[in-house]
């Protein structure tokens, strides 16, 4: 890895007191040139070739449902490659995510490459912490654009303030999520945006998002890394929190803190 793009993914991109505050009353922020062309010219060309790799072994886009419409979907990136695995990790990203919860640390807990192709439907409304068998609510998602992306290539949507709703979070993405959120939602504000290529968006596990569709004939790349306050405990609530338990927290008990060889810490105040 060039030194360059070392230096930077371990270099503090500060967050100020107006940020912090944005973030907790709304759940989730969008920060301009958080990563380099130049970081993002690195990376792209290897997550692109995994990502190409899957997509070989999918169905056509016409058969496939909803869910699988909405984007072409891979995980665990960081441990397929090692040479991705340096942006999955790195503490400029995992420093962000700690200063805007307001916690000493973040460990890894899954990312994922989501691409959305060209004609790809729409991602219906959801709040990723229900996937999640986590004690508590500091989680955190950076989403990271590998190209310019404007809104009809599909961006997320954020429902400002959702993170403090209670009801549907046992909703798993599909069309019923889509219709019964969105129902929901009719008095939230909902921000749409485009971004450049640098800009990542962080948003808490708990709030509510969707994405529109690939109206483009170009693919929409997405990295994101999934953070977890380090110090979090498993907790589990649903029958599918058990399969979740077992790739991702392996050997973890009820009530136990996560750090387990697959959650390194990514940054720490402590340190």
């Amino acid at each position: 890895m060039e030194s360059t793009v070392r230096v930077e993914l371990a270099a503090e991109y500060p967050v100020s007191a107006e940020q912090r505050n944005r973030f907790e009353t709304d759940g989730f922020i969008h920060l301009p040139g958080v990563l380099s062309h130049e970081v993002l010219a690195h990376f792209t060309p290897l997550i692109n070739a995994v990502v190409e790799e899957y997509g070989r072994s999918q169905p056509d886009l016409a058969e496939r449902n909803t869910y699988g419409q909405a984007f072409l979907q891979i995980g665990q990136l960081w441990r397929r490659d090692e040479h991705i695995a340096p942006l999955c990790l790195a503490p400029r990203l995992g420093r962000i995510a700690a200063d805007l919860m307001g916690v000493e640390g973040t460990r890894m807990y899954h990312d994922q490459a989501l691409f959305k192709e060209p004609g790809g439907g729409f991602t219906p409304w959801h709040a990723d912490q229900h996937y999640w068998p986590l004690g508590n609510d500091n989680t955190i998602t950076a989403w990271i654009p590998l190209q310019d992306t404007p809104v009809e290539m599909g961006p997320l949507s954020f429902c400002r303030g959702s993170h403090r709703i209670h009801t549907h979070r046992d909703l798993s993405i599909s069309d019923e999520s889509e219709q019964r959120i969105g129902r929901t939602l009719k008095d939230y504000p909902v921000v749409e945006t485009a971004f450049e290529l640098g800009d990542v968006s962080f948003h808490r596990g708990w709030v509510f998002h969707r994405a529109g569709p690939n109206n483009t004939d170009r693919m929409r790349g997405v990295m994101t890394i999934i953070m977890m306050e380090d110090g979090i405990r498993k907790r589990s609530v649903r029958p599918s929190h058990v399969n979740e338990a077992a790739n991702f927290l392996p050997g973890v008990g009820e009530g136990e803190v996560v750090a387990t060889h697959l959650n390194p810490v990514i940054f720490s105040h402590r340190a």
